[in-house]
């Protein structure tokens, strides 16, 4: 059954209506018609059941019924704090990250970052493809939220946001000692958790001093480098697993 996202004020109490890209492609690509049903959500978490009373140009009406909490999300809310990669890898890491449960997205300037976005248009064209990424993916994956993605920030600026999270993690390969394994099974009750993943040329020692001296803990991945495109899918993976969002 297809699912769309609707803006929660266009939902009434027993009455919605779609308007733009998502209504012709109901009208002209799905060919649908007054009395066919399919699934609204709010971004909120909410579904509804909803049946089409009406097509115009103005856009679909619906009946709506049915309201329940969306079966794809959990109580576990994951802040990605990325640092910026190169090329497009950001999308790929948004849309995967999204799929596996991300609730937000935080791209970071940090030392070994290639990639550069010092002009005010361009990160604010940048901010809005990755959030039209972050979009269409979860509406691919019946998600019942959209993640948000927030515009550049400097590491420092990142690092103050930590004390907000019952968990901040960064994935470090230098770090001998504690394992994402170890902390998470340490910290079963964290719902906020932060996760830091570093560029193509890793994390410097001082901004790892300074995540630490903010409350983030540092966690090896093992004994493989994993690219700043992967290590972010496996560290939410793993978050899932242990604390029950899979």
């Amino acid at each position: 059954m297809p699912k769309f996202f609707v803006e929660p004020e266009n939902i009434k109490e027993d009455s919605a209506i779609i308007s733009g890209q998502d209504a012709n492609h109901i009208a002209k690509v799905l060919r649908m018609s007054v009395g066919d049903i399919f699934t609204i959500c709010d971004g909120c978490g909410f579904d509804y059941t909803a049946e089409i009373s009406s097509i115009s140009g103005d856009g679909v009406g619906l009946l709506v019924s049915d309201k329940r909490r969306c079966e794809a999300e959990n109580n576990i809310s994951v802040t990605v704090f990325q640092c910026l990669p190169k090329g497009s890898k950001m999308e790929l890491i948004i849309e995967k990250c999204t799929e596996l449960g991300a609730d937000f997205f935080a791209p970071v300037a940090s030392k070994y970052c290639v990639a550069k976005i010092e002009d005010a248009k361009k990160e604010a064209k940048k901010t809005e493809k990755w959030q039209k990424t972050a979009d269409e993916a979860a509406k691919q994956c019946g998600r019942g939220v959209i993640p948000k993605v927030k515009g550049v920030v400097s590491l420092k600026e990142a690092a103050k946001l930590i004390p907000q999270f019952d968990l901040c993690i960064v994935a470090y390969e230098k770090e001998e000692e504690a394992t994402l394994k170890s902390v998470l099974r340490d910290n079963l009750s964290a719902e906020k958790i932060g996760i830091f993943i570093g560029p193509e040329g890793g994390f410097d020692e001082s901004e790892i001093a300074i995540l630490k001296e903010s409350g983030a803990k540092s966690i090896s991945l093992g004994k493989r480098i994993l690219r700043t495109e992967t290590a972010g899918f496996c560290v939410i993976s793993a978050i899932m697993y242990e604390l029950g969002g899979f």
